[in-house]
């Protein structure tokens, strides 16, 4: 793991050994408080530790001193070129600060912004996008975003900020171009320690959406690289914390809960497999301990093959067995193994939950 500093978000605290903080963004606009509000809440129940608050205009920017009292998880205000938004943002709360010095105008205009930034005790996120960079970066790196330019881009930001003597920082640079995101954040790890905020931008919908951001965020965490991570999705911002949340258990980084694993059935499968690991993956929800559970098609091999799981089933026809790390505890029949395994988990987690 790459040494960064820490920052802290609202009491989160991002890089120099913490968790990795997983983020999200509100699909509406603070003037729509009531709505965002709920929303926001929603994603700190699923699990995510901040959310990112679009503030495009002076009433979005008022409105988010209501939605601070309304909300309960850490808000990061996003801002672009208007540098009164964000002195208007920190008036009202929030506890961070999407923006990029470089865009908001005269150096007093920045000094401004670091000055508060820095009395209320809140980070500035930079953030650069492939897509936004300035035409002559573009020009210098061929007339295409790169990995390199998006660096360079980041770096004029951070200089910035480093001239007025403001380290609270994090940085992203993103793209939907997952090899250029995963060269860019290798490149940016070398030059800077501060935290970086990993990110496919624009990835899409769901499925290919999570696909991109698991290889690509997958890919730098198994680096060592990266302190904070939002899965960017066209869809309800609360399967992004979900996928964020099955990333870093996937690679046990951290775990939420009971993870399941499921054989992908075969010729030898009896039963109806596909709708058994469904039914057991949703009602794991409701459990908390970090458990392996394995949903196995094979009464013959399963139990072996899933040695490590705390707890598993092992289907056959009619029957199957209960199983924990490689040994069977009994044989149930078809109908009640769902049943059975979820008592035994909660079997384990009354026992455990004084612990």
């Amino acid at each position: 793991m790459n040494h960064t500093r820490q920052v802290n978000v609202g009491g989160v605290l991002i890089g120099g050994g913490a968790p990795i903080a997983i983020q999200s963004m509100s699909t509406y606009s603070p003037t729509d408080t009531a709505r965002a509000a709920v929303q926001i809440n929603a994603l700190g129940a699923a699990g995510a530790d901040i959310v990112r608050v679009a503030v495009p205009d002076k009433k979005a920017a008022e409105a988010l001193r209501d939605l601070r009292q309304m909300t309960d998880v850490p808000l990061v205000a996003d801002i672009h070129f208007d540098y009164r938004l964000a002195l208007t943002a920190m008036e009202a709360g929030v506890d961070g600060l999407r923006i990029n010095p470089g865009n908001i105008g005269k150096r007093e205009n920045v000094v401004k912004v670091v000055d508060m930034a820095r009395k209320v005790g809140i980070p500035i996120r930079i953030g650069i996008n492939a897509g936004s960079l300035p035409q002559d970066i573009l020009d210098e790196y061929g007339g295409h975003p790169t990995a390199e330019g998006m660096v360079e881009g980041a770096m004029r930001h951070v200089r910035i900020l480093e001239e007025e003597h403001f380290e609270d920082i994090v940085i992203s640079v993103k793209s939907s171009d997952v090899p250029m995101m995963v060269k860019a954040n290798r490149l940016l790890a070398e030059q800077v320690d501060y935290p970086l905020h990993l990110g496919v931008t624009e990835a899409g919908t769901e499925y290919r959406g999570t696909v991109k951001s698991a290889i690509g965020i997958g890919a730098l965490l198994l680096d060592g690289i990266g302190d904070t991570i939002r899965v960017s999705l066209t869809d309800d911002p609360r399967k992004e914390v979900r996928a964020a949340k099955e990333i870093l258990s996937s690679l046990g980084i951290q775990q939420y809960g009971p993870v399941l694993i499921s054989c992908p059935t075969c010729g030898r499968t009896q039963v109806d497999l596909i709708h058994i690991a469904q039914t057991v993956e949703e009602k794991l929800k409701a459990f908390k301990s970090p458990l392996r559970i394995a949903v196995m098609g094979c009464a013959v091999n399963g139990p072996g093959e899933a040695r490590e799981a705390d707890f598993g089933i092992a289907c056959g026809k009619g029957s199957g067995l209960i199983f924990s790390r490689g040994e069977v505890l009994r044989s149930v029949p078809e109908a009640e193994l769902i049943d059975a395994l979820l008592d035994e988990i909660r079997k384990y987690e009354e026992e455990h939950q004084d612990r």
